[in-house]
């Protein structure tokens, strides 16, 4: 689990990083328009306020959050009409200049920028495709082409680098990167002979090498478990009131033991949402409900 996820995590950044275009600084559009990347952003500054997902405040009973709402559905029209920008109802409303028609209202303080706008019609002009929750979208891989440096990950942040005028900063001396790496995986710092075993092997797999081994330490789980148990609300009292104690140390072992065991991330999940209600439940799986 933890090589993937921070993987997955090392790819977005580097993703990320990459997504600007050189032509006249950032104000050049991306060749093809992500509704979650490049369309969805726009909308839910200037206009989810009105026409998103809260139904007390939505007007016209017109969603742009959803397929439907910006497709129509069962006959009914939608904002946008697919290929077609200017038979679109969004972008007629967008360039208005009739006060009474032109979105967002002036009362509402937002306005597009003649980029948005440039960004609409070519995301209609290509078919105007919706995204869902990025979390439920297929895992795509990253683009990279051949450069200097072996990694895609990394070629993918010299890229960015590159079009920015920036150049890389120097190596780290091997003292300062143990040290980095340590506190990095497992929340500690090196001992004195760890050091001087890291400095002293100049062999090329010496950094890999440092690398297994601590993936390989039981602290290793405890320092990505700190992050979980933060985001899941761990504590050991209540709470409220008289924040009695309430021992749920066995749950916290359980967090740990995942992350050194490297558990898938849907087995992770599926036995902290519902792990007493599996066939055949063990005491592990009851544990992670917590």
């Amino acid at each position: 689990m933890h090589r993937t996820f921070s993987k997955t995590l090392l790819v977005a950044a580097g993703l990320l990083l990459g997504t600007s275009q050189t032509l006249h600084a950032q104000d050049a559009l991306p060749e093809t328009i992500e509704f979650n990347r490049d369309i969805r952003p726009v909308l839910s500054d200037n206009c989810f306020f009105c026409h998103g997902p809260d139904k007390n405040k939505r007007a016209a009973d017109l969603r742009l959050d959803t397929e439907a709402g910006l497709h129509g559905k069962d006959g009914q029209h939608g904002a946008i009409v697919a290929g077609k920008p200017d038979d679109s109802e969004m972008i007629k409303r967008i360039i208005s200049a009739d006060p009474e028609q032109k979105m967002p209202p002036a009362h509402s303080g937002k306005s597009l920028s003649e980029r948005d706008v440039q960004l609409l019609n070519r995301w209609i002009e290509q078919g105007g495709k919706f995204e869902g929750h990025w979390a439920f979208l297929p895992i795509r891989t990253a683009e990279t082409t051949a450069g200097p440096v072996p990694n895609g990950i990394d070629q993918l942040v010299h890229n960015s680098l590159t079009e920015h005028g920036l150049n890389n900063s120097a190596e780290a001396d091997r003292i300062t990167l143990i040290r980095r790496l340590s506190f990095d995986l497992i929340g500690l710092p090196p001992s004195e002979k760890e050091v001087a075993d890291f400095v002293a092997d100049q062999s090329p797999e010496a950094y890999e090498k440092l690398v297994d081994r601590l993936l390989q330490s039981p602290h290793f789980g405890e320092r990505l478990a700190m992050w979980w148990l933060d985001l899941v609300r761990y504590a050991d009292t209540v709470g409220y009131h008289g924040d009695q104690p309430m021992s749920v140390a066995p749950f916290r072992d359980y967090v740990i033991g995942s992350f050194n065991a490297n558990k898938p991330f849907d087995q992770f999940t599926i036995e902290q949402l519902a792990g007493d209600l599996l066939p055949d439940a063990t005491r592990e799986q009851r544990i992670a409900t917590g």
